[in-house]
């Protein structure tokens, strides 16, 4: 890339995904001189360019809950700050609930969320089916929805935070990959990158799935599992509503929203083994076919024009790891947020931000901290796809 890699810096953020070039952003804009951002590959070329995009506040955690409905406060007004025309679609959320469990379940979620400020609402299978005229309701109990919730696009909420930060002097290396970090006794110290060597008191990991690697460099933990999912883009489908919602099968976690004229289709694989690969394979179609057969037929016969897979970096308990080490000094993380990071990206370049200047964060991720899998204080969120 030619670039010139500085020598020294107040502060060295690797990862230059949603969660990177949010914290960048955000440190930029408050005033924090000399942040550099150093990213293995180009900017979104992890996880988040093969995002699903979708954003939303419906969560069963109260911790998700408020950092959900800030980012998606911050999505709204991202035209104006940082300035940056992401494509949003507050089209809702839609999550179909066919168990009484489920039902059970949602019912409670949504009280907790409402006490939060977020408008979501239990609705009948016959009002699923008008927001989302491809279902079929057979078996449906009952669905959850929340109209402010809904989609946009990943690569440019990446873009506009990078611009946004490089306005506020942040230094932006792509092509640099991290191979080590220096430290004498509690202190680091420097940050070696493959272009060169960064002298820096402080290193914030937003490494996403391959955070684990960057955690060994300084002795930390960062129990994240890196699992594969695939996504798939349809040809033009007819009769789609402009706002139609991102709509979920809870049940077999199956799932669509508008792309163009088609949708983007997906689902989990419980069968997929954890790594690095995103290879494209078929094996999940049939598992994906019989969840379209159940839930929504009318999809059946539309082609499939491509696709992608992409990685979630999961957590023992789907909770993001967001805080700082004791040991060694100013090692922060922000990582695992099992498929939750680009919705929540907006509201933890602000919980960093606030870490690193040592000012309280609008919510206590206290909770949230590397240690809970070891102390025995784990909060496992189920509301995950």
């Amino acid at each position: 890339m030619g670039q010139e890699v500085p020598a020294s810096a107040g502060v060295v953020i690797v990862g230059g995904g949603i969660i990177g070039t949010s914290i960048a952003y955000h440190l930029g804009r408050a005033g924090v001189s000399d942040v550099v951002l150093v990213e293995r590959d180009t900017l979104a070329a992890g996880s988040t360019s093969r995002a699903a995009g979708g954003v939303r506040a419906q969560f069963s955690d109260e911790l998700n809950i408020q950092l959900g409905a800030r980012s998606l406060a911050a999505f709204a007004r991202f035209g104006e700050e940082p300035g940056f025309d992401i494509g949003l679609h507050r089209v809702g959320y839609l999550f179909l609930l066919s168990t009484v469990e489920q039902v059970a379940a949602f019912e409670a979620n949504v009280a907790l969320q409402n006490g939060f400020g977020v408008p979501s609402r239990m609705i009948d299978p016959d009002e699923a089916r008008r927001l989302s005229p491809v279902l079929s309701v057979d078996g449906l109990r009952a669905a959850a929805f929340s109209p402010e919730d809904g989609h946009c696009t990943p690569e440019a909420v990446v873009q506009g935070y990078a611009a946004g930060a490089r306005r506020c002097g942040v230094r932006i290396l792509r092509q640099c990959e991290v191979t080590g970090i220096e430290v004498r006794g509690e202190t680091i110290e420097a940050v070696v990158t493959s272009a060169g060597r960064i002298a820096s008191p402080a290193v914030i990991c937003a490494a996403g799935a391959w955070s684990p690697r960057i955690g060994e460099l300084v002795g930390v933990d960062l129990p994240v599992v890196p699992l594969r999912r695939q996504i798939v883009v349809t040809e033009p489908v007819t009769g789609l509503p402009p706002d139609l919602p991102m709509t979920i099968d809870f049940d077999t976690s199956f799932y669509f929203h508008r792309e163009g004229r088609g949708l983007l289709v997906g689902m989990s694989d419980p069968d997929v083994a954890p790594g690095y690969d995103i290879t494209m394979t078929d094996d999940w179609i049939p598992r994906l076919h019989d969840a379209m057969a159940h839930r929504a037929p009318a999809l059946l016969d539309v082609g499939i024009t491509g696709g992608w897979a992409g990685l979630y970096e999961i957590t023992p308990d789907h909770n993001a790891i967001i805080g700082e080490a004791t040991s060694p000094s100013r090692f922060l993380y922000a990582t695992g947020f099992s498929g939750h990071g680009f919705l929540q990206g907006p509201a933890v370049g602000e919980v960093v931000r606030d870490l690193y200047l040592g000012r309280e964060p609008f919510v206590d991720i206290g909770p949230l901290h590397a240690g809970r899998f070891t102390d025995n204080t784990a909060r496992p969120e189920a509301n995950v796809v």
